[in-house]
Order: structure tokens, then C-alpha cells, then sequence
């Protein structure tokens, strides 16, 4: 949104220096503020370090560049495009909407942005915290952090710099120590922090839990869509796809690599999606690593250890979360039930005729591909999330579940409740959203009481710790004995054990 004329542009003074923002559609916004050094030059490839601050007034109306990521100009069939240009090393900034620059410690929400650990920026119009700080009263923070082989390049023994292999999660660290120590000075109470994110985000959100350096930096947590069913590797399992990734360079060590532009990288990481695709499964070219110095143990562990089994948690999926890569998917639409029974093998092994035969009872005239997306959307997300939600609940921790339920008229309804699908009915700005394939078809009159709802549940979660309104029916937390589970469709109900048939297929068989 444009920056309202005549309004008096909000100062901030912060330790690093003055910071002079914006008003827009009624709130104050502070655009690509550095909460880190520039990763260049030497510093590529390092932990994130403290900014040096500036001397003077810093300009703070625009979105700093998007991390180094892929693009196309034509978009893609699902969201249109999830990262744009102008790209730059020199990326590590966030953006903060607020009510107003006071002292009036109001609840804070810090956006992380998912895209496969390859695409995104906090910057995106999708992730606004405009609606966010004018209907809840709260302050948003949103950032960039290092995609791609620029912050997921796990380099070993070649690195001089031992253990450290999540660059990404610790500019996230350093993003949340930020807002920690200087979001007083924007109105905001560093004491009430939520941190949320969708699908990578929320992986992130996850590892953020289980950091050292992070505990105690936030009390809440919002896990939209994690795809836990990730296998995240070690150090040595990274070795082989860390050796292809040099040979495409064409670079020998981390030396050569600091030489190497972002645009050959990032060259690079498109044929490594080639070489590193399989049949049947998310492709993911970069992963976290288990590097036993940031990240010591599977993020959807973190939440049930020591400091991060203390955090308030609400987690969800949709319905058909893996209808976003695969519906559309060129060489899907023909799968065989050959295929897919093949492809269940890998996960039920010798029960994979039975699990197939499962599948299709829970949707009578299904295809093929049908049955395989409801398999990755169970494996990958669905089935993960239930188990970190049964966990909290047998350790009397709270959290609180949803499914999203909503179809997509678009692609002649092929992406049901697909991933992403319930991100503009959690901010409630689809007017953001007017150039994402994803929403075409939705009529306002469809979209608005769901958005409303949902909207308002996530800014009572970020305020208190308990989504439940009163335009929601009761939202009870899950426990073992009941499994609430919020279903949000056309209409909103509060269901026991919602996903219990992907519950129950996975406890009997599952390797």
C-alpha cells in the first residue's frame, strides 16, 4: 500500500541509529530495517554478525533487496511467483507495521516466510502485517534470511568455521534478538512474543525453539503447514548432495565459493532441483542439517525439550496440503496404481496394497494421483503434526489444532484445500493476493466470514495464548482423550479426532 499523503512520517531512535518510516493504511511501517553485517565478502558463509549501526537518519520507507533466490518472469501456476527482484547478498533486513511508535507493549508477532528453504522475502505483499497491527492492536516483524546454498550449504570439513551449517537459523536468531532488545521502541512488549510461520517458516519457527541462543526470546509459537515429515540429514548424509552442488559451480572449497556471484548459485541450485528430484516426493534441494551446534535434534522434537516444551503452541495443515506440487505436476496426472503402490512401499513396506486400498475408501472414484497426494500430505505434514500435537498433550502442555478445509475453485477445483491456501484467509488480505492463480474464483462472499474467523483466532493466539473467540465455536485444546481439532471451511466446527483416519493408518504401519 502507497504511503498516505499528508501523514507524519514516524521516527524511531534506536541504539544502532535513527530509523524515519511510513504510515500506511493507518499504521506505522519501518521497511528494510538491518538487524545484521551484510553476509558478503568474507562474511558469506558465517553466522550472522551485529550490524554496525549508521550515523545520521536512516530512510526507512522501502523493502530492502530479496535474498538470492530463483525467478521467472512468467510466474508459476499456483501463487504466481514467491520472490521477486531486486535480489542482493545483502538481504538480512526485516520490516515492522505498528499501531504507533509508543510505549504501550503491545503483543508482538514475528512472521517467518516458508518457500522450500529456496524462495520468499519478508517483503512479499502475501505476508502485509498491515491487517495484523490495525484489526489487532499488535506489532508485526517480518524478515529476509539466507535461502537457498547461501544459507543451507552444509561445507564440513572445508569450512572454517566447525558447526555451523544452518547460516539461515542464525540470522533468524539474530533477527529474533533484535526484536527482542528494540522492539520497545516501536511499541511493542519484548516480553509477549509469538513467532510464526508456514511450511519452511515453520520449520524455522520450530529450530528457533530448540536454539541455544534463542530461549526465552518468545512464548509462543504458530506452525502453519510444517512438513516435519522431512528427513533432516546429518553432516554426512549432506556430503554427497554438498560434492554435486560444488561440481555444478565448478568450485573446489569455501574460498572459492566466497567468489563465486549469487546469479551462479543460484544457476546452480536449478540443476540441483533436476539432480536431486525423485518420483513422488517435494523436491528439496537444501535442507537443514543436523549440525550439533545450531540444531541438535529434529525440529518438530524441539517443542517437546527442555525450554521449548514451555512455549504455547497452535499448529495446523490443510486438507490437501501436497495438491500444491503435484496436481499440476507434469508426469502425475497419468500415475498408475502400480506407481503409487510403489511409492507407498517406501513408507509401508510389505502393507502397501492394503494402505493403497485404505486410501481409496476415504474418497470413493479416486485416481490414482489422488490416492499418492493424500499419502504426502499425510506423511509429510498431516500425520507429523499430529504426533508433536499427541506429545504435547500426553506431557499436559498445551496446544491447539486446525485443519483448513476451504477448496479452490481455480485449475477447475484440481488444488482442493491446497498448501498455502489458508495464508490469505490468516492475514484476511486478499486484495495482496490479486495476482495468485491460487485464490481465482474465490467470490468475496465465500471467502469473508472464513478470513474474519481465522484472522481473528490467530491475533487472540499472538494476544493470550488461546485462539478461541467469540465468533469461533469452542476451540479447546488437544488432548488425548478428545483430539479437538478445528476445521475451517465454508462453515467452522470444532471436530474430535478430525484426522483420526490418517492417525490410526500410521500408528498401525508406518516405517
Amino acid at each position: 500500500m502507497a504511503e498516505q499523503p499528508g501523514a507524519v512520517a514516524p521516527l524511531v531512535e534506536l541504539p544502532a541509529g535513527h530509523l524515519c518510516g511510513a504510515v500506511e493504511g493507518g499504521v506505522a511501517v519501518f521497511k528494510g530495517v538491518p538487524y545484521a553485517a551484510p553476509p558478503v565478502g568474507d562474511l558469506r558463509w558465517r553466522s550472522a554478525q551485529p550490524h554496525p549501526g549508521w550515523t545520521g537518519v536512516r530512510e526507512a520507507a522501502d523493502f530492502g533487496p530479496s535474498a538470492p533466490q530463483m525467478f521467472s518472469e512468467s510466474g508459476d501456476p499456483v501463487l504466481g511467483g514467491h520472490g521477486f527482484p531486486p535480489f542482493d547478498d545483502d538481504c538480512l533486513t526485516l520490516n515492522v507495521w505498528t499501531p504507533a511508535a509508543d510505549d504501550a507493549r503491545r503483543p508482538v508477532m514475528v512472521w517467518i516466510h516458508g518457500g522450500g528453504f529456496v524462495s520468499g522475502a519478508g517483503s512479499l505483499p502475501y505476508y502485509s502485517g498491515e491487517t495484523f497491527a490495525r484489526n489487532g492492536d499488535i506489532v508485526v516483524v517480518t524478515l529476509n534470511y539466507r535461502l537457498g546454498p547461501l544459507g543451507f550449504l552444509y561445507l564440513g570439513a572445508d569450512h572454517d568455521e566447525p558447526g555451523s551449517g544452518n547460516f539461515w537459523l542464525t540470522d533468524q536468531v539474530a533477527a529474533l534478538r533484535w526484536v527482542h532488545e528494540n522492539i520497545t521502541h516501536f511499541g511493542g512488549d519484548p516480553d509477549n512474543i509469538t513467532v510464526a510461520g508456514q511450511s519452511g517458516g515453520a520449520i524455522s519457527t520450530a529450530a528457533l525453539a530448540g536454539h541455544p541462543a534463542a530461549q526465552g526470546l518468545f512464548r509462543r509459537a504458530i506452525l502453519q503447514s510444517a512438513p516435519f515429515g522431512l528427513q533432516i540429514p546429518d553432516p554426512q548424509a549432506c556430503a554427497e548432495r554438498t560434492e554435486t552442488f560444488l561440481k555444478l559451480v565448478g568450485a573446489r572449497d569455501v574460498k572459492t565459493l566466497r567468489q563465486v556471484p549469487w546469479q551462479r548459485l543460484v544457476e546452480a541450485t536449478m540443476a540441483l532441483f533436476g539432480a536431486s528430484t525423485r518420483w513422488g516426493y517435494w523436491p528439496t534441494p537444501f535442507l537443514p542439517v543436523i549440525d550439533g551446534a545450531t540444531l541438535s535434534r529434529h525440529p518438530a522434537e524441539t517443542l517437546l525439550c527442555e525450554g521449548g516444551a514451555d512455549i504455547d503452541v497452535m499448529i495446523g495443515w490443510t486438507r490437501d496440503e501436497s495438491n500444491f506440487s503435484f496436481a499440476l505436476g507434469p508426469g502425475y496426472e497419468t500415475a498408475t496404481k502400480e506407481q503409487v503402490i510403489g511409492r507407498i512401499a517406501d513408507t509401508f513396506e510389505g502393507d502397501a496394497p492394503e494402505v493403497y486400498a485404505a486410501y481409496e475408501r476415504t474418497r470413493p472414484g479416486s485416481r490414482p494421483l489422488d490416492v499418492l497426494m493424500d499419502l504426502i500430505s499425510d506423511e509429510l505434514f498431516r500425520v507429523p503434526s499430529l504426533k508433536l500435537a499427541e506429545a504435547r498433550a500426553e506431557m499436559g502442555r498445551p496446544v491447539w489444532a486446525y485443519q483448513f478445509d476451504f477448496e479452490t475453485p481455480a485449475h477447475q477445483g484440481r488444488l482442493g484445500a491446497a498448501h498455502c491456501l489458508e495464508l490469505p484467509f490468516v492475514f484476511n488480505n486478499f486484495d495482496n493476493w490479486s495476482k495468485a492463480p491460487i485464490v481465482e474464483g474465490i467470490e468475496p462472499a465465500a471467502r469473508q466470514g472464513l478470513a474474519h474467523s481465522m484472522h481473528q483466532a490467530w491475533i487472540s493466539f499472538v494476544r493470550d495464548g488461546n485462539p478461541h473467540h467469540h465468533g469461533l465455536p469452542e476451540w479447546a485444546p488437544y488432548e488425548a482423550d478428545s483430539r479437538t481439532t478445528m476445521r475451517f471451511d465454508s462453515v467452522v466446527s470444532a471436530v474430535d479426532d478430525l484426522a483420526g483416519h490418517s492417525r490410526r493408518l500410521y500408528v498401525r504401519g508406518a516405517q
